[in-house]
């Protein structure tokens, strides 16, 4: 009898990791697999494709696409005209511990890392100009050593980022459980080198800020093990 009980509490366990960390595909992996970094390369999760987009930076608004970023890793999420304090995101720990390890390493280990922010209503909607340039004074305000090169803001619709899907599981998802209705307020993507999506959290809290901030690492760590080997 035992023998029996111990699968369906499996079962058990992964449909309650789906239910809080949803959409399935992606989030059960972290909380399956993620946690103990018991394995030696993040999961490929292929290209990811847009279109162009508007980027407000150091040089002001730019148009590009995920190819301008070849060579570098790119974090994205969305930012809600309602933040600092009414986010899909965890705000505070977003600035406070993952934004701060690329500033304060962005001349070292984390050079070639970027973050890119879309910013969105509170609905998840694309906004207007201004309202974009009101978050970029928010942040210049609230978050300490904002640099508009490293954390750019993007004008666009989030669903061109995030309209991914694998063995029939869907990113984009609508459920009043999520922030403002959409899952991707609360997604927060890791995209490597190539532009292939290698990890995916949910960031609503501080406890997996810090895990995106530990699969960032673990990424790192893989480019430093390819050069070391072509260096030989």
């Amino acid at each position: 009898m035992q023998e029996k009980v111990a699968p369906r509490n499996k079962k058990r366990s992964i449909l309650a990791l789906s239910l809080v960390f949803g959409p399935a595909l992606f989030l059960i992996f972290i909380a399956t697999r993620g946690c103990d970094h018991r394995f030696k390369v993040l999961a490929d999760y292929g290209l990811v494709k847009t279109p162009t987009f508007s980027v407000y930076n150091h040089l002001g608004k730019q148009t590009k696409s995920l190819n301008d970023y070849q060579d570098q890793v790119v974090i994205i999420n969305t930012i809600q005209t309602t933040c600092p304090y009414d986010c899909g995101l965890a705000f505070f720990p977003l600035t406070q511990n993952l934004y701060k390890d690329l500033r304060t390493n962005k001349r070292k280990k984390l050079k070639q890392v970027r973050m890119l922010s879309i910013v969105v209503d509170s609905l998840g909607n694309p906004v207007t100009e201004a309202a974009l340039l009101d978050i970029q004074a928010m942040l210049r305000s609230k978050v300490e050593g904002y640099d508009p090169e490293l954390w750019q803001l993007v004008s666009g619709d989030p669903k061109d980022f995030y309209n991914l899907s694998n063995n029939g599981e869907k990113l984009i998802v609508k459920d009043k459980k999520y922030f403002g209705g959409v899952s991707y307020n609360e997604l927060i993507l890791l995209l490597d080198k190539r532009n292939h999506l290698r990890m995916v959290i949910n960031g609503h809290t501080e406890g997996m800020i810090r895990k995106m901030k530990e699969h960032l690492a673990l990424l790192m760590k893989q480019y430093d093990k390819e050069r070391a080997q072509k260096s030989r």
